[in-house]
């Protein structure tokens, strides 16, 4: 079933035609990646699904609701269902992490403080945090840092989680540890996720199904190791640039 379905989706930003046609769909429990050239549309996609961006052609549907539609409460409530893992982390310099994770629970959810503190135990637990839970954002790794913001995350119990360039920034050890746990979340606790980036080495690691972008539509969505047998000249050529410069 298709918890996200872009259809013939168009976006003119500026002088700039970002979104040309694309159209792609999310099943439930996979993650699907999303490659593709600086400019191509990746981050903008990401946009139109969190409802940030509305299409000026085109139909935008999450969990079965045409999001563009959507204001107020309904929206927020899709939302609410969704997770967003941003480049940085995004985390606040003057909280330590434990409260980091805790804010939204907090602030959106009115959680009771024993319940917040269950989930983020559990999710600390999980993300390898819970040593660091007292740090704040500027006394920690990089790596760290997306794991935190990973945990604010995944402690509201999404359905879908969306990463922008979860590696990005990352030395290969430290990106490899990151596509691990976008695997083991999918596994355990059976998130669907969308992965825009730029590294195809996360991506034939952690993605059931990977999608190229060109000039604002999908050229090519395939497994892996389809999409490493692909004789599509542009992915021949993305994929030679990427590991010819590795």
């Amino acid at each position: 079933m298709s918890i996200i379905k872009l259809e013939n989706v168009f976006k003119h930003l500026g002088n700039r035609q970002v979104l040309n046609g694309l159209s792609l769909e999310l099943e439930e429990g996979e993650t699907l990646a999303i490659v593709g050239p600086s400019g191509t549309g990746k981050s903008v996609t990401l946009n139109h699904i969190i409802g940030l961006m509305a299409p000026d052609r085109g139909k935008v549907e999450v969990l079965g609701k045409e999001i563009n539609h959507l204001s107020g409460k309904a929206l927020s409530e899709v939302r609410s269902k969704i997770g967003m893992l941003f480049q940085s982390g995004a985390l606040l310099g003057w909280m330590n992490l434990y409260d980091n994770a805790a804010l939204p629970l907090r602030q959106v959810f009115h959680l009771p403080e024993d319940e917040i503190r269950r989930k983020i135990t559990e999710v600390f637990e999980l993300l390898k945090l819970s040593d660091s839970a007292e740090k704040f954002p500027d006394e920690i790794s990089g790596g760290m840092k997306k794991r935190a913001g990973l945990a604010r995350a995944v402690v509201c119990d999404p359905l879908i989680m969306l990463y922008d360039e979860p590696t990005s920034g990352l030395d290969p050890v430290m990106s490899r540890k990151i596509d691990e746990l976008v695997v083991s979340l999918r596994d355990r606790l059976h998130i669907s996720s969308i992965m825009v980036t730029h590294d195809l080495r996360s991506a034939f690691g952690a993605a059931d199904r990977i999608a190229m972008l060109s000039e604002g539509r999908v050229i090519e969505i395939s497994t892996p190791a389809e999409f490493r047998k692909s004789e599509n000249p542009l992915v021949r050529e993305f994929i030679s640039a990427q590991f010819e410069t590795a």
